[in-house]
């Protein structure tokens, strides 16, 4: 009987040490020849940093601004440059535009040709490693045909959300970090932003980390409980890398999000913001695709963590704020509310400045959008950051994004020689540039045609009542601006699969946008389009309840969750 108790007692031990050191193997780090040689020890600190924007063709934008490499030339060098392996992320596959697409859109011809180079590195002796989301892609199955090696993430399972993270590893050398998929659009209509950083294996080895760590995802439906060192951060916020950019001493570090998918070491997405949003000392520019503070769920929160930074900037640091947002057939309805909200801070205040404009795109004959702002970054005095999310609550609780921070501080004697500069000259000529219109509290842009249209059954609905006579029976109550029209968004924000339609516009295809004139009167509010295409709404605000005004329909967020319509709380941060 000791003897049975004995072997059973060893037997454990013995599965025990077997269990520790397969968990302590699987935390080391075996650098081998899968590293191209390179290491922590021995990557390159000195690199060369370019910036790369696709400028959609009827987009006009002075010639006396700033001129950039384009996109697709960016992404074509560095498949010339690769010798060894090109390891991409990309949440969309679609560089294949359709014979109609392509037959109005020249430029669509552009994801072909970068299709076919990533069809041929095979023949080179390149490896190509993508990881994605999408699991019914043709593009990716014709790519693993010709040699690519694909591995897909089930994000749904994994985070509830989707990808978002967008990047190149090339040879563990040069990258790609910017605003672009892998979608014909990116290269042709919508307006992006992203650096190629070249000869700078120390980033680029950090970068890869990222991707080792999508890579190692697949095939499962449950994040580890643990994570192998060989996905732990190089660098992040308080230990940046110290890099030279183009000659000029800088830091850097890459951030991610969501919170279950960042590993030891890493800086989370809103770190990252909000070091560099504290550490602005004049001027805080940002540009992004959507701004809204809302967490949703079963019913939808007010979340903090970035409308806050910038509160304290504005009121306590008296830090120089614009904001440029996207306006687009899927920009949320309370969008403009929230940013109207923070521009109400600074007018009994001295010192205090926040501007706020909507870039608005143009319509194609398909009734998709062209010109779209799709850039997401944000410059300091010193810093610059770089994302792939919107700024929403949804998209950095639930969604896989990643972030690039640089820093860079101000004194050098060529004023372009950094990217600071660079990037405040761009966010200057977009924000000076004909497509945007600052935000008005009796002027409410309209972004698609379908929620202008709407007004007409607003005024069928809510008749306006006369300033006489006084709501729910007692004084008259004056509504506060802004009011926003009701829209049903039936689709993400974030869809970059198809451009959404018009719908009900009314308009025919073959009508170009600038063209449309008129007016809708309805409840009280006037929906006017001058010739830049962009509708206008024009708020009366006496005549009609701010509730009949708000949103009574299920509305698809930005994050990619159902906002239900209701009063908002201010629940705990997530």
């Amino acid at each position: 009987m000791q003897s049975q108790q004995k072997c059973i007692m060893i037997f454990a031990l013995v599965c025990c040490f077997a269990i520790l050191v397969a968990l302590i193997f699987s935390a080391v780090d075996i650098w081998g020849e899968d590293e191209d040689g390179i290491t922590e020890d021995n990557c390159s600190r000195n690199c060369r940093i370019v910036l790369v924007e696709n400028i959609p063709e009827d987009v006009y934008l002075p010639p006396s601004g700033p001129a950039h490499l384009p996109l697709t030339s960016g992404l074509h060098n560095l498949l010339d440059r690769t010798v060894r392996s090109v390891e991409i992320v990309s949440p969309v596959w679609l560089l294949n535009s359709s014979d109609y697409e392509s037959s109005f859109q020249p430029a669509a011809m552009e994801g072909r040709a970068l299709l076919t180079r990533l069809q041929g590195l095979k023949d080179r002796g390149v490896k190509l490693k993508i990881s994605s989301e999408e699991t019914d892609s043709p593009e990716l199955a014709m790519l693993a045909r010709h040699g690519a090696d694909v591995h897909f993430i089930n994000t749904s399972a994994l985070i509830r959300g989707q990808l978002r993270a967008s990047f190149w590893v090339v040879d563990r050398k040069h990258l790609y970090f910017g605003s672009a998929t892998m979608n014909w659009r990116s290269l042709a209509t919508r307006k992006e932003l992203g650096v190629m950083m070249y000869d700078c294996s120390c980033l680029a080895l950090d970068l890869h980390k990222v991707f080792g760590l999508y890579w190692g995802l697949q095939f499962k439906d449950f994040i580890p409980s643990f994570w192998s060192k060989r996905v732990y951060a190089l660098y992040n916020r308080d230990e940046p890398l110290e890099l030279t950019l183009n000659s000029t001493k800088a830091q850097a570090y890459v951030s991610t999000s969501p919170s279950l998918l960042i590993p030891r070491d890493r800086s989370s997405d809103l770190e990252a913001i909000g070091r560099v949003i504290q550490e602005a000392r004049s001027f805080l520019y940002i540009s992004i695709t959507d701004y809204l503070p809302l967490l949703t769920s079963s019913a939808p929160r007010y979340w903090s963590r970035i409308d806050g930074l910038l509160r304290d900037a504005l009121i306590l640091r008296k830090v120089r704020v614009r904001l440029l947002v996207s306006c687009s057939e899927q920009t949320h309805p309370l969008s403009f509310n929230f940013i109207w909200s923070l521009r109400s801070l600074c007018m009994e205040q001295s010192n205090c400045s926040l501007e706020a404009k909507f870039f608005s795109p143009r319509e194609q004959r398909d009734g998709s959008f062209q010109g779209i702002n799709h850039n997401r970054f944000m410059v300091t005095d010193s810093a610059v950051y770089l994302g792939n999310l919107d700024w929403v609550g949804n998209e950095f609780t639930f969604n896989a994004g990643a972030g690039l921070v640089i820093g860079q501080q101000e004194g050098v004697d060529d004023r372009n020689s950094t990217l600071v500069e660079q990037l405040r000259d761009v966010f200057e000529r977009d924000w000076f540039s004909r497509y945007t219109r600052s935000v008005q509290p009796d002027k409410l842009p309209v972004c698609n045609r379908q929620a202008a249209s709407r007004l007409v059954h607003l005024r069928s609905t809510y008749p306006p009542r006369s300033p006489a006579a006084p709501v729910g029976g007692g004084p008259q109550t004056r509504l506060p601006a802004p009011i926003r029209t009701t829209s049903r968004l039936n689709q993400s924000h974030h869809s970059n699969k198809q451009e959404p339609s018009t719908g009900s516009s009314g308009h025919p295809e073959d009508r170009p946008a600038s063209t449309v004139g008129g007016s809708l009167e309805g409840g009280g509010a006037t929906a006017t389009q001058p010739d830049d295409g962009q509708v206008e709404v024009k708020v009366h605000h006496s005549d009609a309840p701010m509730g009949s005004l708000l949103p009574r329909q299920p509305i698809e967020s930005s994050g990619g969750r159902e906002l239900q319509s209701g009063p908002l709380w201010a629940g705990p941060d997530v």
